[in-house]
């Protein structure tokens, strides 16, 4: 794959792809981000190769969109497809791989329209409280599941900033123990209330497991 369409060799198109696939990925700071622009590059990369395309451009761009869309893929889905392959024409552009006017042109590739809003499942009361009750007994395996379920189920962490939590991270505010500046998504800072019930359960582990400081889990 190249900017305007032509083919080397089969090494000399793989280093560029994966000279492409970098620009894109230094220009992100989110783990979680570099994460799915990857695999969204390799993705489009891989349907490129496939077939007898054209040169990288709106058409083309337009083209691949038809493509995620009868794959029955979910609006989501394409969304960070595309929105990757637009940030690999912006960082083209930005280093003089792609003209300008074609980078503009690709950004302008509508996305997948949302129909309705997605229901999602969740946990009914009873089913929270099953689940918290699984880990059985009083050992250390048992009461740091125990905990671990709790701040997942109590506090809505994502799994990420559970294993990044640090033990003293838990502190009292106003009254109320919270986790206060919790960096999540996109480097995004929150401060998340913890139940009574769930600090309970961390301090059951902290005693249980001896840590002083450092990650809790």
């Amino acid at each position: 794959f190249s900017a305007d369409g032509s083919r080397a060799g089969t090494i000399d198109r793989q280093a560029e792809r994966e000279y492409l696939k970098k620009l894109v990925l230094d220009s992100v700071s989110s783990e979680h981000s570099r994460r799915a622009y990857g695999f969204a590059l390799d993705e489009f990369f891989s349907w490129y190769g496939a077939g007898d395309r054209g040169p990288f451009r709106k058409a083309l761009v337009q083209e691949y969109r038809a493509h995620l869309e009868a794959l029955g893929f979910a609006a989501s889905t394409i969304n960070v497809r595309l929105a990757a392959v637009k940030k690999l024409a912006s960082e083209e552009a930005d280093n003089g791989v792609l003209a300008p006017e074609l980078s503009a042109g690709i950004a302008k590739v509508k996305g997948a329209k949302r129909l309705g809003v997605r229901g999602g499942n969740w946990l009914e009361i009873d089913q929270a409280r099953q689940l918290l009750q699984a880990p059985v007994g009083h050992g250390a395996k048992a009461v740091r599941d125990r905990a671990i379920l709790g701040l997942l189920i109590g506090c809505a962490l994502r799994r990420a900033e559970l294993v990044g939590l640090e033990v003293g991270k838990i502190q009292q505010r106003a009254g109320r123990w919270v986790i206060p500046d919790l960096k999540g998504k996109g480097n995004r800072l929150r401060t998340v209330p913890v139940p009574a019930w769930v600090k309970q359960l961390v301090d059951a582990w902290v005693s249980k497991s001896g840590l002083v400081e450092g990650a809790l889990f």
